[in-house]
C-alpha cells in the first residue's frame, strides 16, 4: 500500500530550525525524485524543494539558502531541514514522489506536518 508519511512540524520563533521527515513505502523509493511542497491558509499549494533520485537538489527562491532537502533510500525517507524560519514558512508541509501518486480521485497526498513560525 503506497503511502507518505509526515511529521517532524510544530510551533517554533522566528529565526528557528526545524526537521521535517517523510517517510514512504509502497513504491520504489530510490527510484524516484521528491518534492516538498506546502500550503498556507488560503493559498495554493507550492512546491518548495526537490531532490532526484541522484540527489541533485532546487529550491523555490523564497526558501533558497534557508531550507535543505535531502534523502535516505535505506530508510525511504526524505528530510527538509529548515533554517531562519520566517513568519510566511508557516504552512501544512507535504512530500510527494515526482511524479505525484496517483489514486482514482487524483494525486494522493499524506497528512501532512504543520509548521507554524509566531513569535
Amino acid at each position: 500500500q503506497v503511502q507518505l508519511v509526515e511529521s517532524g512540524g510544530g510551533l517554533v520563533q522566528p529565526g528557528e530550525s526545524l526537521r521535517l521527515f517523510c517517510a514512504a513505502s509502497g513504491f520504489t523509493f530510490s527510484s524516484y525524485p521528491m518534492d516538498w511542497y506546502r500550503q498556507a491558509p488560503g493559498k495554493q499549494r507550492e512546491l518548495v524543494a526537490m531532490i532526484s533520485s541522484g540527489g541533485s537538489t532546487d529550491y523555490a527562491a523564497s526558501v533558497k539558502g534557508r531550507f535543505t532537502i535531502s534523502r535516505d533510500s535505506t530508510k525511504d525517507t526524505v528530510y527538509l531541514q529548515m533554517n531562519s524560519l520566517k513568519p510566511e514558512d508557516t504552512a501544512v508541509y507535504y512530500c510527494n514522489r515526482n511524479p505525484p501518486l496517483q489514486t482514482p480521485w487524483g494525486p494522493y497526498w499524506g497528512q501532512g506536518t504543520q509548521v507554524t513560525v509566531s513569535s
